[in-house]
C-alpha cells in the first residue's frame, strides 16, 4: 500500500533522473526560479515558461488583513 503511493514518484526519476534531482535539490535548498543564477541557466538551456515566472511575480502579497464591523 505504501509503495504505491510511491510509485509515481520513482516513475517520474527513472524517466528523467537528472531533471528530477535538479528540481529535488532546488526545492530543498528553496531557490527561486525567478532569480539568478538559476533564472538565468533555464534561460540559456530554454525551459522558461510563463507559469515558472508568474508565480514569483506577485511581490509577495500573502495574507492580507480584513477588519470585520
Amino acid at each position: 500500500m505504501f509503495l504505491n503511493e510511491l510509485q509515481p514518484i520513482f516513475q517520474e526519476f527513472l524517466q528523467h533522473p537528472l531533471v528530477f534531482t535538479g528540481g529535488l535539490v532546488s526545492g530543498s535548498l528553496k531557490l527561486k526560479l525567478s532569480e539568478d543564477p538559476l533564472r538565468g541557466w533555464l534561460e540559456k538551456q530554454g525551459l522558461t515558461n510563463s507559469s515558472c515566472t508568474d508565480n514569483a511575480s506577485d511581490n509577495g502579497s500573502g495574507p492580507q488583513s480584513i477588519s470585520i464591523d
